[in-house]
């Protein structure tokens, strides 16, 4: 029921996500009214793995995350977290209010043991692909120990669903010199070292995240959000002005029309959308948050995130290295 178009997008997103993967499931949980007039006519193998789940309320997104846990019980999120939590579902999928499925995630689902607070972690796009970046705004102020619990659990989300041995992890930071940064910032540093199993190369600067130095970036959510949603803007504002550039004049046109294919491709690699599904890692089951905004492709991209957590059961690898690591 959540986002910026509700079950027109997220209905169509997995019923297309049903028919690539065909051992897939999936409990669509909200106003059934609402539901049940997005499927009609579907053939006999979808229809057998979809299951509507009446939730008679939902959570707005301009709603204060605190009054989820008094008043959230019949919201659609609640009951979809509470389906993770008795293993009804393997992974929550939600367009709706970032606060409350992440207050709600913590109160039904539990933080793994020796997670303090779970993490947004989402791809960026770099010269070579992409890098993961956590925490992108769930936890606002940090200490070094969480920092080290982020450096870990993006670790291995990244090992396992990027199939790469010790990914490379960096921590955000004004400088590249060691007494540059905060002191959190500082002894994180030292902290990460010291456990080493984890592929630490040190400080990365703002302008290093996009050069595919690290796999994984560390910081805490009030860097990590704002870089993020800098980083989307100018590339809203790189696009914009490209079209306006190209509209001025018929040469310009006739440069933009013989560009167009390296400028498409640029624009799909920048794209912010590509990258859609935000995992909340530390949780005792798999949740991931889609931008509220997503149409049904992007919305897509999301379930996609999920099917491949389950298929590599990342909250019981995080659980693994956690208790090994910190130990």
């Amino acid at each position: 029921m959540g986002g910026d178009f509700g079950p027109r997008v997220t209905i169509p997103a997995t019923l297309d996500a049903l028919k690539r993967y065909s051992n897939l499931s999936a409990k669509l949980v909200g106003h059934s009214e609402a539901i049940t007039p997005h499927l009609k006519h579907l053939n006999a193998d979808i229809a057998c793995r979809l299951e509507v789940i009446h939730a008679p309320d939902t959570i707005s997104m301009s709603e204060k995350p605190s009054r989820t846990l008094r008043n959230g019980q019949e919201s659609s999120m609640y009951k979809a977290l509470k389906l993770v939590s008795e293993s009804e579902a393997q992974a929550c999928v939600s367009a709706g209010n970032t606060g409350a499925l992440m207050v709600l995630g913590r109160y039904i689902l539990r933080t793994l043991p020796g997670i303090d607070r779970p993490a947004i972690i989402s791809s960026i796009p770099t010269v070579s692909g992409h890098c993961y970046m956590l925490d992108l705004g769930a936890n606002v102020d940090c200490s070094a120990e969480h920092l080290l619990q982020f450096a870990i659990m993006g670790s291995v989300m990244v090992a396992a669903v990027e199939d790469k041995d010790q990914p490379t992890i960096g921590l955000l930071n004004i400088g590249q010199e060691e007494v540059k940064g905060n002191e959190q910032v500082k002894l994180a540093s030292r902290l990460i070292e010291e456990k080493g199993e984890l592929n630490y190369i040190g400080y990365l600067e703002g302008d290093d995240l996009y050069k595919g130095k690290a796999d994984v970036v560390v910081c805490d959510g009030f860097v990590g959000n704002i870089a993020l949603k800098s980083s989307e803007g100018l590339a809203r504002l790189i696009s914009q002005k490209f079209q306006a550039s190209f509209k001025q004049g018929l040469y310009r046109r006739i440069l933009a029309l013989m560009a167009s294919p390296i400028l498409n491709e640029l624009k799909t690699q920048m794209d912010p959308s590509r990258r859609n599904g935000a995992s909340l890692l530390g949780l005792q089951g798999i949740v991931i948050k889609s931008h509220g905004s997503a149409n049904k492709k992007c919305f897509g991209y999301a379930l996609d995130q999920a099917v491949a957590e389950i298929a590599q059961n990342v909250p019981s690898k995080i659980c693994q290295e956690i208790e090994h690591k910190l130990a």
